[in-house]
């Protein structure tokens, strides 16, 4: 059994193109539950292929960036614009519970 996916836990330098492109794929992918098994499937790559993309091990073709932005169901281009600094990645942080009045 495969451990739930999680989603970036650091923004990507907003200078370097490989990591956001890492960034937003893998976190789109999480935002639909999909293993990256899913994501590879959808777009007709092998896993190995999204695993290393998403480590930023491998430089990807423009025709794979259009593969992953369709099954994604985004625009290629916003693959590779840097997120807003502002916004932070979801990280995990214990849930308080309001005390009763």
């Amino acid at each position: 059994m495969s451990a739930k996916p999680t989603p970036p836990t650091h923004l990507p330098d907003p200078g370097n193109v490989r990591e956001i492109l890492a960034y937003w794929i893998r976190l789109l992918r999480v935002e639909k539950g999909w293993s990256q098994e899913r994501l590879a499937h959808e777009c007709e790559l092998d896993r190995t292929y999204v695993s290393a993309v998403e480590r930023c091990r491998w430089n990807i073709a423009l025709a794979n960036i259009e593969r992953l932005a369709q099954a994604l169901g985004v625009e290629p281009w916003t693959l590779l614009k840097p997120p807003d600094q502002a916004i932070k990645p979801a990280r995990k942080t214990a849930r308080k519970i309001p005390a009763k009045a």
